[in-house]
């Protein structure tokens, strides 16, 4: 479950809630009853919807990035999306625009390829060159290295670059939302625990025993 509180259909009276209800989940209400036609939960959207106006702004968002006036190839888009995904940890945005991308066309090797793109042949120069501005931006908080924007910018022009640059780090804020609010696919334990020891072997020094001064 998400750690806020979801919007029931019988409390949702904003007119932006209702209709994306209307839209995902036909009548049901969609906390009774969660799904999506793409096997999400969709409790990115019940949650989202405590606030009307931001989950304005969000959907103004996605119209934003899919609206005819971009100049960026929707592959190059996705890629940066779909990264962005894998480097913030994000299940949910990793999943979704791993889909969007096969919808697009984009085979099935080269989708697989994403997490370790760095040693795959499966990406052109333009392609790896996102990929690694991706990276920069996500991994390094936009500290990019002179040698990969001049690589960006032999393929893309600076209206592109802007697009690019601004539909991945909102698709960032996205996986990190998702990760904190422990929405969709990003509902899951925390995976770095403590491994219980032995019974009786709770407190133990294991570089001590191994150098010896145990």
């Amino acid at each position: 479950m998400p750690r806020l509180r979801q919007v029931p259909r019988s409390e949702a009276d904003a007119g932006i809630v209702t209709a994306m209800y209307d839209l995902l989940f036909g009548e049901r209400d969609p906390v009774a009853e969660p799904g999506t036609e793409t096997g999400t939960p969709g409790d990115w959207w019940t949650v989202f919807a405590l606030v009307p106006d931001v989950l304005t702004h969000a959907v103004q968002g996605f119209g934003l990035y899919r609206s005819e006036k971009r100049l960026l190839d929707p592959v190059l888009r996705e890629l940066g999306q779909t990264r962005a995904g894998w480097a913030r940890g994000s299940q949910f945005v990793f999943s979704q625009h791993c889909k969007s991308l096969r919808a697009l066309g984009v085979p099935e090797e080269k989708i697989e390829a994403i997490p370790g793109w760095q040693v795959s042949g499966q990406f052109d120069e333009v392609e790896r060159a996102v990929l690694a501005y991706t990276d920069a931006l996500v991994y390094d908080g936009g500290r990019v290295a002179d040698e990969v924007f001049d690589a960006l910018r032999r393929h893309l022009s600076d209206e592109q670059v802007l697009e690019l640059t601004y539909i991945t780090a909102l698709y960032e804020m996205h996986a990190v939302m998702s990760r904190a609010l422990r929405t969709e696919f990003d509902d899951r334990p925390e995976p770095i625990v403590e491994v219980a020891a032995p019974e009786g072997g709770g407190a133990h020094d294991v570089g001590a025993t191994i150098s010896g001064r145990r």
